[in-house]
């Protein structure tokens, strides 16, 4: 399942909410988006917000990007 993901890195804390707009998440982390750190971040709160393992998520674009597309494996959409 493919999913569009708004990051907010530098949160006071970390969560995954749907986007007000209907178009995918907002997930927030604590993490500077300084050496891919934001990413990886947004990538275990999203596998613990779906209920799969880190690595059956990842960033298909927008590796630089608030915007991203991200795919999680293993979950039916």
């Amino acid at each position: 399942m493919r999913i569009i993901v708004k990051a907010k890195p530098n949160a006071k804390e970390e969560k995954v909410e749907a986007n007000p707009d209907g178009s995918g998440f907002v997930v927030s982390v604590k993490e500077p988006p300084v050496r891919g750190m934001a990413n990886e971040a947004i990538i275990r709160a999203l596998a613990g917000h779906f209920k799969v393992s880190r690595f059956q998520v990842r960033i298909i674009s927008g590796y630089t990007s608030r915007q991203k597309v991200i795919e999680v494996s293993g979950i039916q959409s």
